[in-house]
Formats: C-alpha cells, sequence, structure tokens
C-alpha cells in the first residue's frame, strides 16, 4: 500500500506561488479552525476528516476542490492538533499548490489512482479520526454565521448573480428559447468567475413546472429563470420574472400574494428561532394569502443558504437555531409564481444581497421586493 507523500512543487510553483483564486482570509480561517477544534474536543478527538465539498470550501474559505462539477472532491483534509493537512491526488497538486492552498495548510499526494480518503486518514496519529458524517449538525453549525470575509464575497457574488439575470432577461424576447436563455446566464455567470450549479428556465407554455429544466421551446409572453451560482464555496441562488405583456389579473394578484408569503416567513426568521417553527408558520402563511394547505408540499421551501445550496432545506424535523450574520434562500411558491433571493440576517433586519438597482421592484413588508420585468 502506497503512503502519503508530502508534495514538492516546482521551484517555479513555490517561489511563484501566484495570485490565489482562494481568497483564504486568515483571520476568518482562524475562528474556523478555533470552531472545528470546539468539535474535537467535544468528541474527545484529536482528529476530524473533512471531505465534503461544502466542508472543505467552508474551512478552507472558498480553495475550489472540485474539478467535475457533479463530481467528489479532489481533495481531503485531516484537522487535528497540530494544523491542517491536505491531501490531494499528485495529478491535481501543482494547481492545488500555486492556486488554492491557505497559507499554513501543508499538502501531501496520493496517486492519481489512490484512495484519497483512506491516505487521508492514514495521517492521524492514531490512523483513526473523527469522520464529518458523524458531526455533521455540528459542521453546520459551525458555518451558520458568516465572517467578515465571507459576508464580503457573498454580497458580491449575490449582486453579480442579479445583474447576471437582470442583463439576460432584458435582451430577451418571446421567440428566445429557453436554451438560449440560460445559456446566456451561464455565460455571464462563469464570466465572473463562478459556476452555475443551476440553471432553469420555463416558458408560458410550461408554466406548471416548479423545476424546470430549459427545452427548445420558446418563452412565449412570460417566463421564469433560476440561477445557483458559486464562487469561493459560497452558493448565492435567485429567481426572476420576464414579461412581455401587461400580465392577467389573476397573474398579478397571485404574484402578490406570493411577495406575501415570502414576506411573513423573512419576519418569522429571527436568532433564535427554530428551522421547524419557520416551516410551521410557512404553511401557515400560503393558507393566510389564499393558496391552499397543499402548496408548500408541491416544491421544497428552501431555508439556510451558504456552502451549499440549501444548509439544510427546511422541513418539519430541522430543529437547527437561526443566528445573526447567517445567510438564507426562501423560495415559496404557488401555481405559476415563485420568489427566491439570497438574503443575510443582521441586527438591523433582513438585507436582500441578490440586488441589482436596475430591477423594478415594490415594497412589501419594508423592503423593495422583485416584480415581473417587461421589457
Amino acid at each position: 500500500m502506497t503512503t502519503p507523500t508530502q508534495f514538492t512543487p516546482a521551484l517555479t510553483a513555490v517561489t511563484a506561488r501566484g495570485p490565489l483564486t482562494a481568497p483564504g482570509n486568515v483571520a476568518d480561517r482562524a475562528v474556523k479552525r478555533r470552531r472545528v477544534l470546539d468539535i474535537m474536543d467535544a468528541a474527545g478527538r484529536d482528529s476530524l476528516l473533512l471531505t465534503s465539498n461544502t466542508a472543505l470550501t467552508w474551512y478552507l474559505d472558498g480553495s475550489r476542490v472540485h474539478i467535475s462539477l457533479a463530481g467528489d472532491p479532489i481533495a481531503a483534509l485531516l484537522v487535528d492538533r497540530t494544523g491542517d493537512h491536505l491531501v490531494t491526488f499528485n495529478n491535481e497538486a501543482g494547481r492545488i499548490a500555486a492556486e488554492e492552498l491557505p497559507e499554513d495548510v501543508s499538502l501531501d499526494t496520493v496517486p492519481w489512482h489512490g484512495q484519497l480518503q483512506a491516505f487521508a486518514a492514514g495521517l492521524a496519529l492514531d490512523g483513526d479520526p473523527l469522520l464529518e458524517a458523524a458531526v455533521t449538525a455540528e459542521l453546520r453549525a459551525a458555518r451558520q454565521q458568516l465572517l467578515p470575509g465571507e459576508t464580503a464575497r457573498y454580497a458580491e457574488l449575490s449582486a453579480d448573480a442579479a445583474a447576471a439575470m437582470t442583463d439576460v432577461l432584458a435582451a430577451a424576447t418571446p421567440e428566445t428559447t429557453e436554451f438560449q436563455l440560460v445559456s446566456e446566464l451561464a455565460a455571464r455567470i462563469v464570466s465572473v468567475g463562478a459556476e452555475p450549479l443551476v440553471l432553469l428556465c420555463n416558458g408560458a407554455s410550461r408554466s406548471d413546472f416548479r423545476h424546470p429544466l430549459a427545452t427548445h421551446s420558446p418563452i412565449g409572453r412570460r417566463a421564469m429563470a433560476v440561477v445557483c451560482a458559486r464562487r469561493n464555496g459560497l452558493v448565492a441562488n435567485v429567481t426572476r420574472w420576464v414579461a412581455f405583456d401587461a400580465g392577467t389579473p389573476q397573474e398579478l394578484d397571485a404574484e402578490a400574494r406570493i411577495a406575501a408569503v415570502e414576506a411573513d416567513i423573512l419576519r418569522a426568521t429571527v436568532p433564535g428561532a427554530r428551522l421547524n417553527e419557520i416551516f410551521a408558520e410557512i404553511k401557515l402563511a400560503y393558507l393566510r394569502h389564499g393558496f391552499g394547505e397543499d402548496q408548500w408540499t408541491l416544491h421544497h421551501q428552501g431555508g439556510p443558504a451558504g456552502y451549499a445550496g440549501r444548509d439544510p432545506r427546511v422541513t418539519a424535523d430541522v430543529t437547527d437555531t437561526v443566528v445573526l450574520n447567517q445567510p438564507f434562500t426562501w423560495n415559496p411558491s404557488g401555481p405559476g409564481v415563485k420568489i427566491e433571493d439570497t438574503v443575510l440576517l443582521t441586527e438591523s433586519g433582513m438585507r436582500v444581497l441578490t440586488v441589482d438597482e436596475r430591477w423594478p421592484t415594490t415594497p412589501v413588508d419594508g423592503r423593495r421586493r422583485p416584480l415581473t420585468l417587461r421589457p
């Protein structure tokens, strides 16, 4: 069995480290390490193995540890009392060392055909580290509250995602196909250094679908577009609508009512609230605003956001407690309507992050909420 080896990149890769793609905020990383050490202390263990993309990108403060968006991470990380030890495949090590490795993180390699996680676990002094799966809830709690560097990066990403929506939907016509629309969105997301994890679109003929993968159909008189964009590990989520007529009275009424549902959810999202309590309020909000008692069953309702699209999706079984500086993306929906933005709970209230001042809005419960764009 091959043992892990310390990676020593070529001299040019070491001395010309180059601009890190990942930000690697030193102060934020120190706080994260303390939070993980606290998890280890509570478990009575001396090491913890991180293996998921969500945990790795959070702990490394934005390093890219993927190749395929659909694949497993190409790195694993052992946190122990001596420091942080990243393990990657030999064919990935050059880029990781030059562009993604934060300061004070050691780098070891295994052959490209080796067993990554087994090698990383072998770096533990006893060869038996605490596994991420055993402390899923604790790690989720550790990343709930965004730190200053993360907050700034999240706001920038969210603004970029919102701007991409404005650019693309303002240029659309009824003849634009769903594939054309999402391809334009993808191009704009990639152009700002982000990854389009989710791209959805439904034109007028497909408005009943709430998770509409694009087709070659023209969008027609109205359409919904959805983007989930990831950069530095953080994921911004946004939904927007475009229409080429004034809208029917029924559509305008439903749009106003779904915004009222969202307002009730945002009002319930306060420090100390439990997610299952907010979920109960979501159900009541649909009834309160005339959508019927079954609407919550027809699509997920969102939840905390950050280093996962939802971290986690809210259900009656999720009892996590809301904290300050925690991001959320709630996405209530009804027949032909949906509203979705990435927001941050701050001391002064809920701050909407996915904002583009060019987009039309209307006041709802004291904050500006998006209308349907009518080019």
